[in-house]
């Protein structure tokens, strides 16, 4: 690996160059360009982004590359902030002329860069879990959406815990948009929001908050909160003895805060997850082996760094169907379906409709001594929401973000 630093405004940002040992450097290689906070507050989970992709490449080059030939990966650090995103996201396409373009931690920052990609025409995968809703012809989502977490997750928790309902989340459209589908998804079921809080990132007190709950008297909360900073609930919930059920789309497998803080914050905690750490089927143990063997130092293997090892063994697998590392033809071969690939958690696939993928889908519990359990095994669910609305990128690319409150004309 090659490292070297340049200057973005005041700040010197690294940038990382990786290779295999006998690459052939120049015309010839595939380059990829990512972008994933390595620094700030969403470090914690974008360090294992980085991780996934440079054992993706690693492993990749080491079988002989795409088509036979070396992958170059470039990483810049954003650091969290979406005017670098864009910056970074102008820099790697227009100067570096990188083939696809990965990465983005946040909704808002998947957004800031999203209308860049467009105008480039470019291939761009997002590689978290969502709110769903983005149909693009030119991103390629990798995590879980709405339809495959909250649909399972939340009927599941209003039938064992109850319908009065108190939700937290970020103050971005990550959170309002889980928010709204958390109100779509519980209304037929009965459920009532007895309270809903934004907050805004970076936040970290929460004694207001808490109070509130303890007023209001849900049976569960809705866990939206993100970032370092707002994981400060947990423990100020625990000293307060809040003891009540949380569920989440983004906790223990993402954000692994069963690892970051003591027992038993995390108690009752649940997600519905393709894929976590503790998962312990041959095919995962082996992808851990191998990712602990180059990183033994990682805390945890999130569902982040997961996708995005996952995310660039799907593009060799695209590129390699379609001969060719233009994103048009990489289109035509999702458009006649069948694109799929064995990932640790087992076959996933691309929707030729969305550009969005199956997953195989579990509810994870944690324990008061923070031991992960898996509930229930929903098996592979399809991306099937944005189909069923009318997104048909087979057939039209309209590039917008649709939402239970905000759906395609005549859907």
């Amino acid at each position: 690996m090659k490292r070297r630093s340049l200057l973005a405004g005041a700040a010197a940002l690294p940038l990382f160059s990786i290779v295999g040992r006998n690459a052939a450097l120049g015309a010839d290689a595939i380059k990829i360009g990512l972008l994933e906070d390595v620094s700030g507050d969403l470090a914690m989970m974008g360090l294992p982004k980085l991780h996934g992709s440079e054992l993706a490449v690693e492993e990749i080059n080491a079988k002989g590359g795409i088509m036979g030939r070396q992958i170059i990966l470039t990483h810049l650090d954003p650091q969290g902030d979406n005017a670098r995103y864009q910056e970074f996201a102008r820099r790697l396409l227009q100067r570096d002329k990188v083939d696809v373009l990965i990465g983005g931690i946040t909704s808002a920052s998947r957004e800031a860069i999203r209308p860049i990609v467009d105008r480039q025409n470019a291939l761009y995968f997002y590689t978290n879990q969502y709110e769903g809703g983005v149909c693009d012809g030119n991103m390629i989502s990798v995590g879980a959406v709405p339809e495959q977490q909250l649909s399972t997750l939340i009927p599941w928790m209003v039938e064992k815990f109850g319908k009065r309902v108190y939700t937290i989340a970020a103050d971005y459209n990550f959170g309002h948009l889980s928010a709204e589908w958390g109100r779509s998804i519980l209304k037929p079921l009965g459920g009532q929001i007895v309270g809903e809080e934004f907050i805004p990132l970076g936040t970290s007190q929460f004694a207001q908050t808490i109070q509130n709950i303890q007023n209001a008297k849900p049976d569960w909360l809705y866990m939206l909160n993100v970032g370092a900073a707002q994981d400060s609930f947990f423990e100020q919930a625990m000293a307060a003895g809040l003891k009540l059920p949380m569920g989440s789309p983004i906790k223990i497998m993402l954000g692994f805060e069963h690892k970051r803080f003591p027992p038993p914050a995390l108690e009752n905690m649940y997600a519905s997850a393709n894929w976590f750490e503790e998962l312990d089927t041959p095919v995962a143990e082996d992808f851990k082996k191998r990712w602990h063997a180059k990183f033994p130092k990682e805390i945890y293997i999130n569902d982040m760094g997961y996708n995005a090892y996952v995310a660039i063994n799907m593009y060799k697998m695209l590129v390699e169907s379609a001969r060719s590392t233009k994103k048009d033809d990489i289109r035509k071969v999702i458009d006649k379906g069948g694109a799929c690939l064995d990932a640790p958690e087992g076959e996933i696939c691309i929707d030729p409709k969305s550009q969005h993928t199956s997953h195989h889908m579990r509810l994870i519990s944690v324990d008061a001594k923070h031991q992960v359990h898996i509930v229930k095994d929903f098996g592979v669910i399809q991306p099937y929401w944005l189909g069923q609305v009318g997104c048909d990128l087979t057939k039209k690319d309209p590039k917008e973000q649709f939402s239970p409150d905000h759906l395609p004309k005549g859907a």
